[in-house]
């Protein structure tokens, strides 16, 4: 009887931090998540390039939105560059029609230019040219 009740004990301990667990990690992602999305609104571009990029990694829909304006109005070619590399990666139909707007009304030739091979690779569903698109980008960059 005792060893029932001990197995029974333990059995809810582990059920009970595993839960815990499982319940951190995902209030951690949703933390990691929001302070991309503050990152993305600061004026230091090296935080707003890479806080779009790992949007794009994370597949936020909560980022299309920001990252939208950030590809339609930023100054930096670079914070432009990460922001459609990220909405083709979130894939959200608000923000493929965006790349896909970039590519004809963008002031930047670069910027035109990757959201053309990024579009390109959406249409085609090409998995290694995804893979291949942040090598694209920092050739563009150069």
């Amino acid at each position: 009887m005792k060893n029932k009740k001990m197995f029974f004990v333990l059995t809810f301990l582990a059920i009970l931090i595993t839960s815990v667990f499982a319940a951190s990690k995902a209030i951690l992602t949703d933390i990691i998540e929001k302070n991309y999305l503050v990152g993305i609104s600061s004026t230091n571009q090296g935080l707003k390039v890479s806080s779009a990029y790992f949007l794009g990694e994370m597949k936020s829909s909560k980022a299309v939105i920001p990252l939208m304006k950030i590809l339609r109005e930023d100054k930096s070619e670079s914070a432009r560059l990460a922001s459609a590399l990220a909405l083709v990666k979130i894939g959200d139909a608000r923000g493929i029609f965006m790349v896909k707007r970039t590519v004809d009304f963008n002031d930047h030739e670069k910027v035109r230019k990757l959201a053309k091979h990024l579009y390109s690779a959406y249409l085609i569903g090409d998995e290694q040219t995804a893979h291949n698109d942040v090598n694209f980008a920092l050739a563009v960059l150069k």
